[in-house]
């Protein structure tokens, strides 16, 4: 046996029989040879590491654009937390630790300059419409590697395209929302567990809010501090998951309910704060107006991207490009494409 065999006979002996195996991975897009070393969805988790468009992660807003401050969350150290909680759920219902930790890492992938105000911008402006769970799916299938794609496994797959939620419910409820995996099912609250707690930290931070503001309910039951909200979250999901487990992820309804009560408070009072909506709808209008750029002068959008033709329809390849943009390269781009330039006077 090589290692990757021994690794996946562990699995076989020690994870629930609920977790997803490496060895009975629904397979890739395209037939390659295992390695030899690393079990399926290790070896994707590793690739999705290395890609370039999780390197730009580090450069992409969560909530807050461009802070002076050096501890506000960015889209990267978002995806990181997503991941530490998902590894612990994970790990305490014996799930498959590689298959969680592949799917969280490659959740946001698709996600576009300025937050969730520069998706809603590329939904509206873009004929084909726009959502980061489906551009997350295309980067791995198609855009890393020069188009060739990332390869990944099904079930990887599957759990980056049914991560997102919105204002929709922490669990999937619908058949079709649901993914096949129990591994995505734990990344897809985890993913609610980081944000809603990681954003609060960060509004505190920016006097967006004070903590005195925080629904009394939510304080009482779930903590007052960000690790108190936390771990009452995770403790909420491992014990109702494993309560009820030939049902699949659960979480406790009280802690549930305060989960969505203190999104809902995120929503009114941060999300949706006239301080910070503002600056967003600002970075809408650069999207736009590169957007409609491009597509009036497609031989400058070949320039600029070093091609000598489109790949696919020339708004798509434009939305491909704008989505993948970190917040300061758009910025850069449209000054240096509509903003005058200082005058330089020979000497």
């Amino acid at each position: 046996m090589n290692v990757r065999e021994r690794l996946e006979d562990r699995e076989e002996r020690t994870l629930s029989r609920y977790a997803q195996k490496s060895s009975v991975t629904r397979g890739r897009q395209r037939p390659e040879r295992p390695c030899d070393i690393r079990p399926a969805f290790q070896h994707d988790r590793d690739r999705i590491i290395h890609s370039k468009a999780f390197r730009r992660l580090k450069h992409k807003t969560q909530v807050f654009l461009f802070p002076t401050d050096d501890h506000y969350r960015t889209r990267l150290t978002h995806t990181v937390e997503v991941s530490q909680i998902a590894r612990t759920v994970a790990k305490a219902l014996f799930l498959n630790e590689d298959l969680t930790e592949a799917i969280a890492l490659g959740h946001d992938l698709g996600h576009g300059p300025f937050g969730h105000a520069g998706e809603e911008a590329l939904n509206r402006i873009h004929k084909g419409g726009f959502s980061h769970q489906e551009q997350s799916l295309r980067i791995v299938d198609f855009l890393e590697r020069d188009g060739q794609g990332l390869n990944l496994t099904l079930e990887v797959r599957d759990g980056i395209l049914k991560h997102a939620k919105g204002k929709g419910d922490i669990l999937a409820k619908s058949q079709g929302d649901k993914p096949l995996t129990r591994e995505a099912e734990v990344v897809r609250i985890a993913d609610v567990i980081a944000y809603t707690n990681h954003d609060v930290d960060d509004a505190i931070r920016g006097h967006v809010i004070e903590p005195s503001d925080l629904p009394d309910e939510c304080v009482k039951s779930l903590g007052g501090t960000h690790g108190q909200r936390i771990d009452s979250m995770v403790r909420g999901v491992i014990s109702a998951s494993l309560e009820n487990e030939e049902t699949g992820i659960c979480i406790e309804k009280k802690t549930e309910e305060r989960m969505e009560e203190l999104r809902g408070f995120l929503w009114e009072r941060v999300y949706e704060n006239r301080i910070v909506h503002e600056d967003f709808e600002k970075c809408s209008r650069i999207l736009e107006e590169l957007y409609a750029y491009f597509l009036k002068k497609p031989e400058a959008f070949l320039e600029e991207t070093s091609r000598i033709d489109f790949y696919d329809e020339p708004a798509t390849c434009v939305c491909d490009y704008l989505s993948g943009m970190t917040d300061r390269y758009a910025f850069n781009l449209y000054e240096k494409l509509f903003l005058p330039l200082p005058w330089k006077i020979a000497i």
